[in-house]
């Protein structure tokens, strides 16, 4: 995959010139065009998709600390006071003077350091849920990316194909309209009937609408991409987005056998990644529903202090350091268990399920992919030379009207076939261009190779 797409992984790295689009004044837009690298880098850094990934990351790191937590010593301090109507202190049958067995008035305090000793297998899986929980995290991150960066691709290429279609919508509406000024000196020099000049007219009237469209088209992809790269336009800002692209359309050379494609697909996509650590962790909870019924054994220990039951003072206090072990064994819990493993068990099996159901989606994608870009390429091959032969068609049909051996029809004809020679050029650069970046992100190849493999 291109370089950019393996530098922009990091969350901080975007070049020079997408960092100083960050301010999105139509001013600065129109004085820096934006090269392909530096709008997926920008997209990588602003995009609303990107940073919401982002959050689902951090969030993502909070359970991983959650999880780990049943492993890790906990650190407890307990107190309270407590008054009673002098009336509810028990006192012994032969009065003793000065001694109670309470008092009106008590405290207590403790501090304890607990750490789990047993819990039926869960110490151990809560460090290997929180390894999976975090991969899983990072791949789910990583597709985000690989997402993002082809819609940015199709955007961009989208709002080449725009602006290569006003061009050529303008060529030919200027082409029509300088046939109409000659077809109109003819007339008045009585060479040609009203029917040349009417015909040329209807001809330039028929032009002038995909004119428009095409502009209307070219607005419509800058606000697309606008939007993707994560742009926040002044409201002041003009319908037509003062943005300015260096990239062109054009070929970049890409070949890729159909069972490569899929095996490294296969072992590339970090959607499938995710899903493998998804069954993973559905394994972990088949392991944490069986210690239902086993114990759970702790240790703990700690300084104790409270006031003394047999004096009023409260300031006399007993104090002095505590320790000691806590065994939990649920024996029948009425087969909750039972139900948790086999809820655990169904849900294991069925994550093993989608994880064959996606390698079976992807595996098509790719085929899907893998075909139209075959058939992009195929296209764009036959038409190499024919808008060369257009341009000649039109200047030859030119020739032999101002000779007077050929008519008016045939060089609307020739222009008409020259218009759509353009168009079905550029189109079929944009489906290459497209094509290409789709069968690149099926297999995967859009992840850089330190993050396809986590």
């Amino acid at each position: 995959m291109k370089a950019f797409v393996v530098s922009a992984l990091a969350l901080g790295c975007s070049s020079v010139s997408a960092a100083s689009l960050s301010a999105t004044s139509p001013e600065r837009l129109s004085a820096e065009p934006l090269s392909l690298a530096d709008a997926v880098n920008l997209a990588l850094k602003q995009n609303l998709t990107i940073l919401k990934a982002q959050k689902d990351l951090e969030v993502s790191q909070g359970i991983v600390i959650q999880t780990r937590a049943i492993a890790i010593p906990k650190v407890r301090v307990t107190g309270g006071y407590s008054a009673l109507e002098q009336s509810d202190v028990d006192k012994p049958p032969v009065s003793i003077p000065g001694f109670t067995f309470g008092t009106d008035q008590s405290w207590s305090s403790q501090l304890r350091l607990v750490e789990s000793i047993y819990e039926g297998g869960r110490l151990a899986s809560s460090f290997r849920i929180a390894r999976l929980t975090r991969e899983q995290a990072l791949l789910n991150f990583q597709t985000a990316l690989a997402s993002t960066v082809l819609e940015v691709e199709t955007g961009y290429y989208d709002v080449l194909l725009a602006a290569q279609q006003i061009t050529v919508q303008e060529a030919s509406v200027a082409l029509l309209t300088r046939e109409l000024t000659d077809t109109t000196h003819r007339f008045e020099a009585g060479t040609v009937p009203r029917f040349n000049v009417l015909r040329a007219e209807v001809e330039v009237a028929n032009a002038r609408p995909k004119l428009i469209r095409a502009r209307n088209s070219h607005r419509i992809a800058k606000n697309n991409l606008a939007n993707l790269l994560g742009l926040s336009l002044p409201k002041e800002t003009l319908e037509d987005i003062p943005l300015n692209l260096s990239g062109r359309l054009e070929v970049e050379p890409f070949a890729m056998d159909l069972p490569l494609a899929i095996e490294k697909a296969l072992e590339r996509r970090t959607e499938l990644g995710a899903l493998r650590k998804a069954e993973a962790l559905r394994r972990e909870d088949i392991i944490n529903a069986r210690a239902g019924n086993r114990p759970s054994l702790q240790a703990f220990a700690g300084y104790d202090a409270h006031s003394s039951i047999f004096r009023h003072d409260l300031t006399d206090e007993v104090h002095g350091w505590i320790s000691g072990l806590q065994l939990n064994w649920d024996i029948f819990d009425g087969y909750r268990t039972k139900g948790k493993i086999k809820e655990a068990t169904a849900l294991y099996e069925r994550a093993g399920i989608e994880l064959d159901d996606s390698g079976r989606r992807i595996e098509l994608e790719v085929r899907t992919a893998h075909s139209n870009f075959q058939e992009a390429d195929e296209l764009l091959k036959s038409q190499e030379k024919v808008v060369e032969e257009a341009e000649e068609a039109l200047r030859l049909a030119t020739s032999r009207s101002n000779a007077g051996t050929a008519t008016q029809l045939d060089v609307l004809s020739a222009q008409t076939a020259l218009t759509e020679a353009r168009t079905t050029q550029i189109q079929a650069l944009h489906d290459y261009a497209v094509a290409r970046a789709r069968l690149q992100r099926s297999v995967g190849m859009n992840v850089p190779e330190a993050a396809a493999k986590p």
